[in-house]
Formats: structure tokens, C-alpha cells, sequence
């Protein structure tokens, strides 16, 4: 199971890392595991090269979690997996808006559920989903 999420470094949100790892460290032994996808879609937020945003998220949040090559989340160059998610035909349909959108998906590979930007990663309503769908 995993929460995949569109991550910046240079954003409001950015705090938010910090209880993505802490999902992780608590979760991750149970089959669960956090997938940052580095985006500069929102306000050139994310201008960093892979080695760059690795390494800010090393030593700024310890983070431990993968994250993936910088992609597109929304336009012309969207990365098929996120318009698998929030395409026309996706699971759920509508651009993300910001940074710090996040997806959890099942063990299946099927999509659960989607949290908007601000919903933070600690809070009760993602906690009880991936409980959930660990069978919690």
C-alpha cells in the first residue's frame, strides 16, 4: 500500500515531510510506504535537480521514504500515472491543485482515497484511512 504524493521543497507545505516520514517509520513494517513525486507545476516550487531534492530532504526532514524523478502532475506533460488518478476517466477526476496532494492506494493497486493539499499527513482522517486499508 502507498501514499503517493506531488512534493516541493520551496512551499508552505513543504513542512508537511516531516509527518510523511513519520507515517512511514510507523507503517512501514506493516506493508505501507510514502512515494514523494518532486513537481515544479505550483509556482516553480520544486527547481531543484534529483540530487538536489534529495539531498534537502535528507538533511531537512531525514526523510527515508522514495521519491521519485521530478514529474509533471497536471498539463500537457502530466506523467500517466496521474492521469490514471485524476483524469477524465480516473479515480478521482480533477487537476490537483497544489503541492502536497496525496493519494493512497491499496495493496490491489486500486486507488482508496484522495487528500487535498492542506490535509495534513498525521491528521485523524489519513491516519483512520490507511489503518483502514491495512486492515487496522
Amino acid at each position: 500500500m502507498v501514499l503517493i504524493v506531488n512534493t516541493a521543497s520551496k512551499c508552505g507545505l513543504t513542512p508537511q515531510y516531516e509527518a510523511l516520514e513519520a507515517l512511514q517509520k510507523k507503517y512501514g513494517e506493516q506493508g505501507f510506504t510514502v512515494i514523494g513525486f518532486p513537481c515544479n507545476d505550483f509556482a516553480n516550487q520544486e527547481p531543484g535537480s534529483a540530487e538536489e531534492i534529495q539531498t534537502f530532504c535528507k538533511t531537512k526532514f531525514d526523510v527515508t521514504f522514495p521519491l521519485m524523478e521530478k514529474i509533471h502532475v497536471k498539463g500537457d506533460d502530466q506523467h500517466p500515472l496521474y492521469t490514471a488518478l485524476t483524469g477524465k476517466d480516473g479515480a478521482f477526476p480533477g487537476e490537483v491543485k497544489w503541492n502536497f496532494g496525496k493519494f493512497l492506494i491499496g495493496k490491489d493497486g486500486q486507488a482508496i482515497i484522495r487528500f487535498e493539499p492542506r490535509q495534513k499527513p498525521d491528521s485523524k482522517e489519513v491516519v483512520a484511512a490507511i489503518e483502514k486499508a491495512l486492515g487496522k
